[in-house]
């Protein structure tokens, strides 16, 4: 007797019509359980209060939230929160999961710390280069008022070569 064979879970879930329905009804489709429902191996019933934010595609999402807060506690915080938040809650728990399984000290509190450090240093970079900005168009005005003063003296300069000399100097020539 052969082992049973197993799906690969990169497939889809199966997708299984239910024997027995009448011809004029449409068929009853069962799906896989939910990820949270799957990971805890237990049967997912229809009104699976997880199902909705934990689809059968992605386990990983529900692990990392469940080895985090635990199965019981993020069902706790769902059922007290309005339906319309939940969705928010269940992304913010896993970016929390995530954020301390990656940092197990400081959580998303570091992350926010790192940001709010680049943040401060992008501050203080580009207050510099505002300064330099500053110090390089007051270079550039200096060096233009100056090419204006040699630009009028030499034309004065230029101006009194092309003149003809004074009347008394011709006449002592």
């Amino acid at each position: 007797m052969s082992p049973p064979s197993r799906v690969s879970s990169c497939s889809p879930p199966p997708v299984f019509p239910l024997m027995g329905n009448a011809p004029s009804s449409p068929p009853t489709i069962v799906l896989s359980p939910c990820a949270a429902c799957k990971v805890l191996r237990r049967r997912c019933a229809d009104g699976c209060m997880l199902a909705p934010y934990f689809p059968p595609t992605g386990p990983a999402k529900f692990t990392t939230a469940h080895r985090v807060f635990g199965a019981s506690n993020i069902i706790k915080l769902l059922q007290d929160l309005p339906e319309s938040s939940r969705a928010d809650a269940v992304s913010s728990m896993v970016y929390e999961a995530e954020a301390r399984l990656r940092d197990p000290v400081y959580g998303c509190a570091g992350t926010v710390c790192r940001l709010q450090k680049e943040a401060n240093e992008l501050k203080v970079d580009l207050a510099r280069a505002r300064a330099d900005l500053l110090s390089i168009q007051a270079q550039h005005a200096n060096l233009l008022a100056l090419v204006c003063v040699e630009f009028a003296a030499n034309h004065r300069g230029d101006q009194q070569l092309h003149q003809p000399p004074p009347l008394g100097d011709q006449l002592n020539g």
